[in-house]
């Protein structure tokens, strides 16, 4: 049994018989490497976009992380402003810890280390 069956898989493409059916098996052949070629380039377009995406939620997450310490600081320092009435002090100095505190909430959401010292 030397000669090629039909099931038989070496890495060749079997020779298709002549005629109608031949013209028809190849032009299924061709449609069927077309629609593989496609398949792979539309699935890399798939993980480009998921992993863009990914990216801007995780911007988008960083720049409210930062927004929210500011903007607690900022009333903070506001409400102790208007009740010990010791204005722009309290402002000042909660907008500057609130900074502070956005800047830390930003790096351990982004997963990095701790600054030196701290």
């Amino acid at each position: 049994m030397t000669g090629n069956t039909p099931n038989q898989d070496n890495g060749a493409k079997p020779s298709l018989p002549e005629g109608d059916l031949g013209d028809r098996l190849r032009k299924l052949d061709v449609a069927l490497e077309k629609a593989q070629r496609e398949r792979i380039v539309g699935s890399s377009r798939e993980s480009q976009a998921s992993s863009s995406t990914q990216g801007m939620a995780q911007a988008l997450r960083l720049a409210s992380e930062f927004a929210a310490g500011v903007l607690v600081g900022g009333g903070i320092g506001w409400f102790v402003d208007r009740v010990a009435g010791s204005s722009p002090w309290g402002l000042i100095v909660f907008l500057m810890l609130g900074f502070v505190a956005g800047v830390l909430n930003v790096t351990r959401a982004a997963g990095l280390k701790k600054p030196p010292g701290s």
